[in-house]
């Protein structure tokens, strides 16, 4: 009797001890941490606020909305009071030969005029295989001189957020990409780049996750790093949490001297199995990078803060928890 006990009470005192190490493991910390607040953080913005008539047209939005000095400097006046630095606007997809989609040219000097003191980089880029084919020197080529374009048209942008999705870890072809807007763009101009989180045990997926020498050959490359720390498609706050205190260490080990703003989201994609809205919300993000943060005695030169994503979906219950959990209104 008591050998066939003993392997059940073993088998009873390893669950025990796993349950009680699950409840007592610290994932994150709800805190006001306002050290970590730099007020350098990031927001992905909305398309019309640089975007041509013809976005307008195609998507019946009302551009009375956007093309408004009064709201552009509301904006921004309520942005720089969250400790919002650089700001993405959103000027995507490209079209399949590699332009990128047209800007307003007086609504961006409009824009401009109202954001200065930010740093803008407009977001660019778009999916892989349909609208970005980087693999391609002619796509390529295309691509990087409406880039050029774009910023020799408006000298105030501080540069370009290049974003494409899904972006394989260890391709070639994104780091010749990289490469050739390096030559390109004028000097001194910002290559920001929407990057993918480092594996995870349950989900390590190449097409969504980058290693950490992927993150070197990236970074070498750009001037800043936003890895998109999100759609793990995790029920568990507690695991959630657990793998932004676990990434956010990663990548600014892995990213050298390259700037690192944590990409956060906040947004609800409701019905999408990659995003479960009540796990990945900004409370669950901001609690687990608090706990990475808090494993430096001295926070990395490389750590910038967090970017949102995205402001369309932020609503004011959510900014309340931004400040509360990240210390950013003062």
């Amino acid at each position: 009797m008591r050998r066939r006990l003993r392997p059940i009470l073993l088998l009873l005192a390893i669950a025990t001890a796993a349950v009680f190490a699950w409840h007592a493991w610290s994932s994150g910390r709800f805190v006001t941490e306002v050290r970590h607040d730099l007020r350098t953080n990031g927001i992905w913005i909305q398309h019309g606020w640089l975007g041509d008539d013809k976005w307008f047209d195609r998507n019946r939005r009302e551009r009375s909305r956007f093309r408004n000095e009064a709201r552009i400097r509301e904006l921004s006046g309520f942005l720089a009071g969250h400790g919002v630095r650089d700001v993405f606007p959103h000027l995507c997809p490209c079209n399949s030969d590699g332009r990128i989609a047209p800007a307003d040219s007086l609504q961006t000097e409009r824009f401009l005029d109202g954001f200065s003191g930010f740093r803008v980089l407009p977001w660019v880029g778009g999916v892989l295989g349909v609208h970005c084919f980087p693999e391609s020197a002619v796509w390529r080529k295309s691509f990087v001189s409406s880039v050029v374009a774009l910023l020799g048209a408006h000298p105030r942008l501080a540069g370009i957020h290049l974003n494409i999705e899904p972006m394989p870890g260890g391709s070639e072809a994104f780091l010749v990409l990289l490469d050739e807007l390096r030559q390109a763009v004028p000097k001194g101009k910002i290559i920001s780049v929407a990057a993918f989180p480092p594996p995870a045990l349950f989900q390590s997926s190449p097409d969504v996750h980058w290693d950490k020498a992927y993150y070197g050959q990236v970074a070498r490359r750009s001037d800043q790093i936003v890895p998109m720390m999100y759609d793990t498609s995790s029920r568990s706050s507690r695991l959630y949490r657990y793998l932004m205190r676990v990434w956010s260490v990663q990548v600014l080990d892995w990213s050298g001297s390259t700037q690192v703003l944590f990409g956060v989201p906040a947004y609800d994609d409701s019905g999408a199995g990659y995003h479960i809205a009540e796990t990945e919300n900004l409370r669950n993000a901001l609690s687990g990078i608090h706990a990475g943060l808090e494993s430096y005695r001295v926070l990395p030169e490389n750590y910038a803060g967090v970017a949102i994503y995205c402001e369309w979906e932020m609503d004011r219950s959510e900014w309340a928890s931004f400040s509360s959990e990240f210390g950013m209104s003062r």
